[in-house]
């Protein structure tokens, strides 16, 4: 689509919806934001857009007038922003196209995408796998969900460039012809569900990141999680596997502790886990998925080599904050769903005092319950999850639980009951809404809070 000239809705007023109206109106397209959220200050997001581009653009905060949807070209949809609304749908009604904004930046942008998707580990895995291609390509870019929206970056692309990406299920959602050269799909473990409703309907958007792709593509998938192994026969990519528990003819995997990237018939060690600076099983998959992106790109061997070993990690998963008294304090933050947390808790080595709980995302504390394995000493829970995550806990048979009603008074408690040898793990298995803004925020306060001590 010519973008000149076209009336577009870009639907959210966040850091996405801030970079698509940019792009948009730096294409000659006529641009309307719109957010229901009525206490926005509409001067100051104008304001913000507008800074160094003209253009025609509107903002509309509250209610969307009917007669605004029949002067429609095209409508961007905000990650934020769900699918599935009434005024969405009457937009399809209307057979008004409703891009997300990785669309919209992959149709103006160029150069290939290596795109991530997953549960948990995407961050990790983009992160280190951004270091491989700057070390490999000058002109790289690291976007998506890693808080680099693509559509701000997509106009500076040039055909050699290469964007590395971390896709969420919510941006995923509403892709047309995005094709990514090679894809990772992690694992998918339920999350989102409050959003997406069925399992199904997440799966499904995790899927998408393959949906455009063909022979030509490489789909990288994790042999140990039985979901994505069974996604070999619904993807038209070339499929690579890798795995931490057995040998694989063809693809990435563990060997006596080496990690072997095996791509034709001559295995080749990446690297020991011990010269990794990242913990944990889940970490040394992190770095399997990425090498193997790499590989299939057809990065080198030492430069694939060089840069896993030298990779120090993302900033709030299983982050060393400091050691205080003996006690060594960890800054987990990411981990905003069970399944992340679980694997918070297998990298600890020390008796652990666990900070959990948080926002309400409807999801199950059974198996973070179970994972504990005798490391936790104490379970400290906070926010509107608290009373859910102490019940499941206390059916479980984990009873040294303890109540807080504000972060400084959980991070208070454990410091209280922390002997020399523990550690201290913000994992908190929930979302920050609610009591920050993005567990980034309260990874940050928690560092902030330790550091003090």
């Amino acid at each position: 689509m010519d973008l000149k000239d076209k009336n577009v809705l870009v639907f959210g007023s966040g850091i996405s919806g801030v970079a698509a109206s940019r792009l948009l109106l730096e294409k000659g397209a006529g641009v309307i934001l719109y957010d229901g959220n009525t206490s926005l200050d509409a001067e100051r997001i104008e304001e913000e857009i507008l800074d160094g581009i003209k253009g025609s653009f509107n903002i509309i905060l509250g209610e969307l007038p009917d007669q605004v949807l029949d002067t429609l070209d095209l409508t961007v949809m905000s990650p934020g922003v769900p699918t599935d609304l009434p005024i969405v749908n009457r937009m399809r009604e209307k057979n008004i196209p409703v891009w997300g904004e990785i669309e919209l930046a992959y149709v103006t942008g160029k150069g290939d995408v290596l795109a991530i998707t997953g549960t948990n580990g995407k961050t990790t895995t983009t992160a280190l796998l951004g270091e491989i291609m700057k070390n490999y390509r000058e002109s790289t870019f690291v976007v998506g969900n890693i808080g680099n929206p693509y559509t701000s970056i997509a106009l500076a692309t040039r055909d050699d460039s290469v964007i590395v990406a971390e896709m969420s299920s919510f941006q995923l959602e509403s892709i047309h012809t995005f094709r990514p050269k090679v894809s990772a799909i992690l694992n998918v473990s339920p999350d989102h569900l409050n959003r997406h409703h069925t399992m199904e309907a997440y799966i499904d958007a995790k899927l998408n990141i393959a949906e455009n792709q063909t022979e030509e593509d490489t789909c990288v998938l994790n042999y140990e999680d039985e979901m994505t192994r069974g996604f070999a026969e619904k993807v038209n990519a070339k499929v690579l596997y890798f795995s931490s528990q057995r040998k694989l003819e063809k693809g990435i995997y563990m060997e006596d502790g080496n990690i072997i990237c095996r791509m034709d018939e001559t295995p080749v060690k990446v690297c020991h886990i011990d010269e990794l600076k990242l913990l944990g099983t889940h970490n040394h998959e992190n770095v399997m998925a990425a090498a193997g992106m790499a590989a299939a790109y057809g990065v080198p061997m030492e430069i694939i080599q060089r840069t896993v070993k030298e990779f120090q990690g993302v900033e709030h998963r299983i982050e060393f904050v400091a050691e205080k008294d003996g006690v060594a304090y960890y800054n987990d933050s990411k981990g905003t769903n069970p399944d992340a947390a679980i694997k918070g808790i297998q990298a600890m080595k020390r008796p652990t005092l666990l900070i959990g709980g948080g926002y309400d995302k409807e999801s199950s504390y059974d198996e973070w319950i179970q994972a504990f394995d005798g490391k936790v000493k104490k379970l400290v829970l906070l926010g509107a999850t608290k009373e859910k995550i102490k019940e499941t806990a206390e059916r479980l048979g984990f009873r040294d639980i303890i109540l807080t009603d504000t972060f400084e008074e959980a991070v208070d408690t454990c410091v209280k009951y922390a002997r020399p040898g523990d550690a201290v793990l913000l994992s908190p298995a929930c979302a920050s809404w609610g009591m920050f803004k993005n567990y980034e925020e309260r990874g940050d306060k928690f560092k902030e809070l330790v550091n003090q001590l």
